[in-house]
């Protein structure tokens, strides 16, 4: 014989309707659901719950008991994983920044490599390099566009001249 069915819900309906109107979160969105269909006494059972919901039973279960145990503040918080820990931080993130705004800067990734391992003794891959200078600081090489070896000054002065 399975355990009864009832949940006591706090909140009231109104409350339920105003907040499954402002939810934006799927997930938060159909537990909402749940509790409102509970609480306004159209589903009764665990199954014709799980049905409605599209979800399995044991579902609906870790719902309730977490609804029960941590309120409707719990059962709707989203975990999010912590991610990786910067490979660059602080003042070595300051130095790299201070270094890439003088006018000499960089020529390559592979120099700024170099300079991170003698000078911070970080070795980093070369595309963690690239994506910390490039989307993390927003910040260029100073490579300078490249120019024909046979070019001649003459034509070049000529070509300023009467063009531009």
């Amino acid at each position: 014989m399975s355990r009864p069915f009832k949940i006591e819900i706090s909140e009231s309906l109104e409350e339920l309707e105003k907040a499954l109107r402002h939810v934006t979160q799927a997930s938060s969105k159909e537990r909402l659901q749940m509790l409102y269909w509970l609480k306004s006494g159209q589903v009764s059972s665990r199954r014709k719950l799980a049905e409605r919901l599209g979800r399995d039973e044991a579902t609906i279960t870790r719902w309730v008991r977490k609804s029960k145990d941590e309120g409707t503040r719990g059962l709707l918080e989203v975990k999010h994983a912590p991610g990786k820990v910067a490979s660059i931080t602080g003042e070595d993130l300051e130095r790299l920044k201070k270094r890439l705004q003088e006018p000499s800067g960089f020529t390559s990734y592979g120099q700024i490599q170099q300079w991170l391992k003698s000078e911070l003794g970080l070795s980093l891959a070369y595309k963690t390099v690239y994506e910390i200078v490039r989307q993390r600081l927003g910040a260029k090489l100073k490579v300078p566009r490249p120019q024909s070896i046979k070019q001649h000054p003459q034509s070049l002065s000529h070509f300023k001249k009467n063009c531009l």
